[in-house]
């Protein structure tokens, strides 16, 4: 709240001269009555219209007050912002193939990326995000939107386990992932495209090949931020029930930074949770959307409310004066 006219709460400086006038007069004014002694009055209790008699007087300041502050006119300020957004189209193109569920990251890869992945997507409220899942063969979860919470649900509620189970061929066709990814991205207006190509291994199927999808990528201006994902060496592997075995890790490395310099991205390896968690950070900080707002005020008066306290304290005072304390105005 702020004031059109805050100098006229100076006249509130008058309150001193006047309240030290009350305390005086109310000094003066209280009766005498001359007793031989007054010991047996001590303990004798006020009446209730004794206990009023400063009342009127307190209303009267409390009128005083709320007069000022009307007189001053408070306001309040009614903004609004006008956004222009550039958002960016970003798909999130994740390799699902049985390999995805070794246990060098906590649970495995896949819950892991799952959950980083969301908290990605949280942080970018005005972007399309789209999702792409392959093994052998590769399809959309769910095309660039920006209903986050329908982005996230059908992310939850993605098997991940189609590969092992043959519901879908198994392996690892990194270039389809791509092109898969850039078919929902070809028809995008917006002025930055990405994909963020996840993997823990090596092209071994599929229609395209990651070099040429890269190359289309490039003509359609769309980065490619590539990250493999897993150990070096040997990490464990799930076999049967509550059982694991080592198994190798092998990322195409060399594959997947050309990929990535082909379209103007980068490539990053993670080999632990928190690594995974500060290269989505990296990237988000590296496509950044631009905002530019503008901002638009209108003030309004709010005297009513000093003007209806006004209002009780000036009738209570005079009717307390009136109908209590029996005195004529």
């Amino acid at each position: 709240m702020e004031f059109k006219y805050p100098y006229y709460l100076l006249f509130l400086l008058l309150l001193i001269p006047y309240i030290i006038w009350l305390i005086i007069k109310s000094k003066r004014s209280l009766p005498d009555i001359f007793m031989p002694t007054v010991s047996k009055y001590r303990f004798v209790s006020k009446t209730w219209r004794t206990r009023l008699v400063n009342l009127p007087s307190l209303l009267h300041i409390i009128f005083f007050i709320s007069l000022v502050i009307i007189i001053a006119r408070p306001q309040i300020n009614n903004s609004s912002e006008d956004k222009d957004v550039e958002g960016i189209d970003i798909m999130l193109s994740v390799d699902i193939s049985t390999s995805m569920l070794t246990q060098d990251f906590k649970p495995n890869r896949v819950e892991a990326l799952k959950a980083i992945a969301k908290e990605f997507i949280g942080k970018r409220p005005n972007d399309n995000i789209g999702l792409t899942l392959f093994a052998g063969e590769a399809f959309t979860q769910c095309p660039l939107t920006t209903d986050h919470d329908m982005l996230i649900k059908l992310y939850d509620d993605a098997d991940d386990e189609m590969a092992g189970r043959g519901t879908i061929n198994d392996g690892t066709a990194i270039g389809d992932g791509i092109m898969n990814s850039l078919l929902r991205l070809r028809e995008s207006k917006t002025k930055s495209k990405v994909i963020i190509l996840l993997t823990d291994g090596v092209h071994n199927c599929g229609n395209v090949s990651p070099q040429t999808a890269a190359e289309i990528a490039r003509q359609y201006n769309v980065r490619i931020y590539t990250i493999g994902i897993g150990r070096n060496g040997m990490a464990p592997f799930p076999i049967g029930y509550n059982s694991t075995q080592m198994v190798p890790v092998e990322i195409d490395e060399k594959t997947m930074t050309k990929i990535s310099e082909e379209t103007g991205g980068k490539y990053f390896r993670a080999e632990e949770n928190q690594e995974l968690s500060e290269i989505y950070d990296e990237i988000d900080k590296m496509e950044r959307t631009k905002l530019s707002s503008m901002q638009h005020y209108k003030k309004r008066d709010i005297f009513e409310p000093f003007a209806l306290v006004a209002f009780i304290c000036l009738l209570s005072e005079l009717l307390i004066n009136i109908l209590i304390l029996k005195r004529l105005p």
